[in-house]
């Protein structure tokens, strides 16, 4: 399969959800079966050789790339979810947001102490997510090795927040 310019395929839609804004709208790479598949693979090359167990998802489209790259890894998915949507007992980990505070959880006993786990979402902004996901994984023992991205959004100050891990995109946009 020839490369394709996966920045392509990602539709830049001005002014959402506020004024000012360009929303970097990955579904429509996803709703490509050609980009979507080189984007995975990208994604799961930069993870060979962690020996991850299992793959952190932030709800709703980092769902969409964690559950792939698990499936690819043959390790685990674990979806992060907002409060109340998880039937079981759980840990949250709440953290500030530009205007206001958001909390994410997870299954107790999702994580096992020493497990490898990895975070992937579809984008890197701020970085409050993924830190957040991160932060729940090791709360249960778990080790951070990597965190993914299809996209990363430059100068929004999320891969300064998760400078403690390490961290990749497949592709950068200007954080606009």
């Amino acid at each position: 399969m020839e490369k394709m310019d996966l920045k392509a395929c990602v539709r830049s839609v001005r002014d959402f959800p506020k004024e000012g804004v360009v929303f970097r709208d990955v579904t429509t790479l996803f709703q490509n079966p050609d980009a979507f598949e080189q984007l995975m693979q990208e994604m799961v090359a930069s993870l060979q050789g962690l020996d991850v167990d299992l793959v952190l998802g932030p709800e709703a489209r980092g769902f969409t790339v964690a559950s792939v790259l698990a499936y690819a890894l043959h390790a685990g998915f674990v979806p992060v979810r907002k409060p109340g949507k998880l039937p079981a007992e759980t840990v949250s980990y709440s953290y500030d947001l530009e205007y206001g505070s958001d909390t994410l959880e997870i299954h107790r006993d999702a994580i096992r102490p020493g497990m490898r786990v990895a975070v992937a979402d579809d984008l890197l902004a701020t970085g409050g997510t993924a830190l957040a996901a991160c932060r729940l994984a090791e709360q249960l023992g778990g080790k951070v090795v990597a965190v993914r991205f299809a996209i990363e959004l430059e100068g929004m100050g999320g891969r300064e927040k998760l400078r403690d891990y390490d961290v990749d995109a497949v592709m950068t946009f200007p954080g606009d």
